[in-house]
């Protein structure tokens, strides 16, 4: 799946979004988020102008952007599965359901079905550690997931 938009646009529609949320204190992290919300991820033509918009230098807006594993720099299925990466639910049998789901979706963490259906994510905590390993489909979150829940995860994603 290919989102094509206009670099203008996205020059736009940022700074219209930075000039919204610049006088928060701390905006960067808000300003991602409201850019995600808008594109489906962050496009890099976005980067630069939030960098002008708040004074600071490229360097510190792109290394925000990759350390929060939250923000994407593509465009992400129409569903995202995000998959708990944290100890409690590895010990619980994490690493088994990954590769179930995996092999269910014909994908790797941080990529999304041909279809454009669904992208699955690794996270390192959901917060349901004592219902582990747990699980999120477009934020919604699933505990104590065995192979019969993930492949009805993965079928209600597919839809």
């Amino acid at each position: 799946m290919t989102i094509h938009i206009a670099e203008g646009d996205i020059t736009a529609r940022t700074r219209a979004i930075v000039a919204d949320l610049r006088f928060l204190e701390g905006p960067l992290l808000p300003i991602l988020h409201e850019v995600q919300q808008e594109f489906g991820y962050v496009p890099q033509e976005a980067m630069p102008v939030i960098a002008e918009e708040l004074n600071l230098s490229r360097a510190e807006v792109h290394g925000v952007v990759t350390f929060y594993h939250d923000y994407r720099d593509h465009p992400a299925g129409r569903h995202v599965l995000k998959l708990c990466r944290a100890e409690a639910c590895q010990s619980m049998g994490g690493d088994a359901l990954a590769e179930r789901v995996k092999a269910l979706l014909g994908i790797d963490f941080h990529q999304t079905t041909l279809d454009g259906s669904v992208t699955l994510e690794p996270v390192y905590c959901l917060g349901l550690c004592a219902c582990a390993p747990a699980a999120m489909l477009d934020g919604e979150v699933y505990g104590r997931v065995d192979d019969r829940t993930a492949a009805e995860l993965v079928a209600e994603a597919r839809r």
